[in-house]
């Protein structure tokens, strides 16, 4: 791994701890102001994975992106619209 790939996987790192920390940013106001959320993160990781020859569902995409079940998440901290 580069030097700037080193960069990019902490940055990455980071912004997912980042998320996982602040549950109270909805997925929603996240799509309206940035214009991506938890769940095009974890796809484009899953994606990612794919073109480099790794195979990763969805689901275990979403867990690492959540640090948990996308489903338990849900249930925990996503408010009602």
């Amino acid at each position: 791994m580069s030097g700037n790939e080193a960069i990019e996987a902490a940055a990455f790192r980071r912004l997912v701890k980042h998320l996982q920390d602040n549950t109270d940013v909805q997925n929603i106001d996240l799509m309206e102001l940035a214009g991506f959320c938890r769940n095009c993160l974890s796809k484009w990781y899953a994606e990612e994975a794919g073109e480099a020859g790794i195979d990763i569902s969805k689901d275990e995409a979403r867990r690492l992106v959540y640090g948990m079940d996308y489903e338990d998440w849900k249930a925990k901290y996503q408010t009602p619209r």
